[in-house]
């Protein structure tokens, strides 16, 4: 099986998230141009801009490098984030949160 490019994993979480390239490269503080070059897989952003996009779209620079399936993270690696988190989330992410643990939509 063909591993993902991370412009690949970034397309496909702007699309899941409804977010546009320009929204992203704002929340990421990079270029409009750099983000297009990222996401056409000419450049792989590294470093701050690697871990600004993380951020921006609620996910880790793991995951954005196809490096880590979600199955490889231990309930000790999620504790940990999410107790780090925790005073950050807004209402709804708490609740999106508790509903994803119970397995309700």
């Amino acid at each position: 099986m063909e591993s993902k490019s991370t412009g690949q994993i970034i397309k496909e979480m702007l699309d899941q998230k409804g977010i546009s390239q320009k929204e992203l490269a704002s929340s990421a503080g990079v270029t409009e141009a750099a983000m297009s070059h990222y996401i056409k897989g000419d450049r792989v952003p590294r470093g701050a801009n690697l871990l600004n996009i993380a951020k921006a779209l609620g996910t880790t620079t793991n995951v954005l490098l196809g490096e880590a399936e979600t199955d490889d993270v231990s309930y000790e690696e999620i504790n940990t984030l999410v107790a780090r988190k925790a005073k950050d989330f807004t209402k709804e992410q708490k609740k999106a949160l508790i509903n994803l643990i119970l397995g309700e939509d």
